[in-house]
Parts: structure tokens; sequence; C-alpha cells
């Protein structure tokens, strides 16, 4: 055994890595154990909920190491026991319509490897064709963590939605640090899977005169406490207690803007996430920092987001509503508030190109129920795309898009408005 951990293991765990269940486990024992040891974990634990999620959903060529080192797992025979969701597919060319030069791009360039890569994902724990969405965590998708399982996920917005949201315990891991968890059924404990390492090093008091945008309010947070986990004091008068399926949908995107704009992998929400009502008045470290957010605040934060447009003065042209991917709430809502603004602006279609995104599950769901010609009618898109993925595609830079999604806007040239302005853009009733 060429590598000595740090930490302690048990037997088992100690013939993993000297090989005695093949040399690809022992590299992903290597492999997980050097990651632990960096951060100070003192042992591995099992994996309490064994389905995974993946964040690498990309067949990106560039990615050279990843296929090979794909077909060794393939050829040793190993798979993920209790299989995996993705990450979001890269391109939909029927629902989100791509020029010929943008397309070639995409299929030949940037995710050239695509189809490669998901062969490869079958063969090793993907659950099945449709089970790519950056929300598996909803119902209609079906990996759903229970408060206390410990997971092996990567994905920014799920991690911190499985921990907060759901109660569940999960660090936010590295593309491939996921895959070789969920096969091997442990991970290392530190960070956010130890009782000390969720408790609050921030007391965030909500003081808005109303309720606060949830991607502006998760924007605000992550900016200042970056990979801290924040406790959350004041919000609780505008949303109602969990499962409601508002608050998932509020919280989902609270959470994924304090994910993307700061490295949050873990808020507390007074009286409404399952670990600050079992646990109340004891999740604050000794030390904490308190920020307070009022109308103010929100507004600094909401006017210091550049507009990255070439043109910033023209109109918009495209809009993504849908980062990470909506709950079936919210594809209702959106459909029926859109329906609202047109029938108001005298309009039938949505005055640009609008595409919504959810889960697949959630889009079949969708289209079995009234809503869905309702939502036809207005001109709209449906997918089940990556919006970030599609960005990713330096062409798209000459398209001026504008999203409700903090997370887009940071990883991208998308310029971020308010639900009410996407919604007052898209229905022809703002006067520019």
């Amino acid at each position: 055994m060429a590598y000595q951990p740090k930490m302690t293991l048990t037997e088992r765990e100690r013939g993993i890595l000297e090989g005695k269940e093949g040399e690809v486990k022992a590299k992903m024992m290597e492999t997980l154990v050097r990651f632990g040891d960096l951060f100070g974990a003192t042992r591995m634990v099992p994996i309490t909920h064994k389905t995974g999620h993946l964040v690498t959903s990309f067949g990106i060529p560039l990615l050279t190491p990843l296929y090979p080192m794909m077909d060794k797992i393939i050829n040793s025979g190993e798979k993920a026991e209790g299989g995996f969701t993705m990450d979001p597919r890269p391109f939909d060319y029927k629902n989100v319509k791509c020029s010929f030069l943008e397309k070639i791009v995409f299929s030949k360039i940037m995710y050239g490897e695509q189809a490669r890569y998901e062969k490869q994902l079958a063969k090793v724990g993907l659950i099945d064709k449709s089970a790519f969405s950056c929300t598996a965590y909803l119902p209609e998708v079906g990996n759903t963590p229970e408060m206390g399982d410990i997971l092996s996920w990567s994905e920014s917005s799920a991690v911190v939605f499985a921990n907060s949201v759901l109660g569940a315990r999960c660090n936010r891991n590295s593309a491939n640090l996921d895959l070789f968890g969920s096969i091997l059924g442990m991970v290392p404990e530190f960070g956010l899977l130890t009782d000390e390492g969720r408790k609050a090093t921030w007391r965030i008091i909500v003081n808005t005169s109303k309720k606060p945008e949830a991607q502006i309010l998760g924007s605000a947070i992550g900016m200042k406490v970056m990979d801290e986990v924040p406790y959350i004091e004041g919000l609780d008068a505008y949303i109602e207690d969990l499962p409601d399926e508002d608050t998932v949908g509020y919280l989902k995107d609270m959470g994924a803007a304090a994910a993307s704009n700061g490295a949050v992998g873990l808020f507390h929400v007074e009286n409404i996430t399952p670990e600050a009502k079992a646990n109340k008045g004891r999740l604050l470290a000794s030390g904490f920092k308190t920020y307070v957010i009022d109308d103010e605040e929100l507004e600094r934060v909401y006017a210091s987001y550049p507009i990255m447009w070439k043109k910033p003065k023209k109109k918009p042209d495209m809009a993504f509503i849908g980062c990470p991917h909506l709950t079936a709430k919210q594809l209702e809502d959106w459909t029926h508030n859109i329906k609202k603004g047109l029938e108001e602006s005298g309009l039938e279609k949505v005055t640009i190109n609008v595409i919504l995104t959810a889960a697949p599950a959630v889009v079949e769901e969708f289209k079995k129920g009234p809503s869905y010609e309702i939502f036809l009618k207005t001109g709209a898109h449906l997918s089940s795309i990556c919006p970030l993925m599609y960005t990713n595609n330096p062409l798209t830079k000459s398209h001026r898009i504008i999203t409700n999604s903090n997370k887009l806007r940071t990883y991208s040239t998308a310029r971020y408005m308010k639900d009410e302005e996407v919604l007052a853009i898209i229905c022809g009733k703002e006067k520019r």
C-alpha cells in the first residue's frame, strides 16, 4: 500500500485500499481517503441514502481522462449499487432552438463525447434516460433523501437543498468523488457530515418590509458568508412551514443563489428547516457574526449585478426561467402568470424566445394536466436542458438573455431580473 492514510480505516476499508477488491476500487478508495485526509476526516462513514447524484452530465472532449477512467470502471464490473441521477443535459435541439453554427459547436466541439459518455453512465448506474435534473430530490424524480441520511452527491444547488431543506448530510463534493462514493458505499466524515460542522457561524436577520426575492436574498447571503453556515431569522414571517410547495420552491432558489454567489452548502431557517426546528436555539456556534438584511441592502445587492451584454440598452431576445429546474408548482404558476400577463397586454404570444426548464419527470406530469395546453398557446417552450451548459457555448453571447436565476447570471452573460420584471418583458408590458 503506497499511500499511508492519516484517518483510521476498518479492516475492510484498508483491504480495499491495499487492492484486495481490485485495482479500480483501490484507486477510488485512495482518492476518497486522500480527500478526507486533506480536510481532517478521522474515518470513512457508510452512505445511508444509496442513490447518488452526479454533477458531470456533459461529454466535453477536453475532459480527456474521464472517458478512459469510465471504461476502466465498466471493465472491472463495478457500478453504483443504488444507482444515481445526473445534472441536466447540455442541449435540447427540439425545444431550445440553435442556429446551424451553434449546433455544430455544441455537437462537434463542446459536447462531442455526449453520446459516448451517456452510454458509459448507463453501464455504471444511471437510473434511466430521464434521470437528468439538478432537482433530483423532487418527488416526481424520486431521489429524495431523508433527515440524517449520508449522501455522496455533488451539484451545489442539490447539495444545499438536501442539507438544508431535507436535513440530509453531504459535503460539496467535486465531480467523480460523487461516483466513487456511490460505488464504494462510503465517504470521508468531515465538514457538513458532522454535528459541529453543521453549526451556524453567521446569524442572518431578515428585516424587510415584504417577502424578499428568493434569488436576491440568497445572493446577499452567499456573498457575505461565502462557504460558512448561516442561520436565518425573520424569514419565517413570509413563508409557510415545510412541506408547503411554495416554500420548497423558495428555499430551492434561495439556496442555489447562496451556493453559486458564495459557496454555501447548508443554511438553517428559524422555525422552518428541520434542524432549526429540532435544535431551536442550539445551532449558532460561539463567536458567530451577524448580518442584517433590509430593503435597502437587497436593493444594493441587486444594483451591483453587472450587465454583460455587448449592447446593454437593446431589448432582450431570450429568457431562461428555471435554474435550478422549476418545481411542478412553479411551472404551474409561471404558466398562469404568463397567460394573465399576455391577456393584460392584449397579446397571444410571448414577445421573445422564452424557455422554462424542469426535470423530465416534472415535464411529463405537467403534460398530462390542463395547464399544458394553456402553456403551449403562450408560445413559450418547455425543456429539461441545463441553461448554464447551454450558455457555455461562446456563440450564445450574441443573445441578450434575461433570467430569474442568480446562478445562471453568475456563470454566464445572462442578465438577472426579478420575476415581475421578467414577466413584464416577455408579456410585452414593460416600456423601454
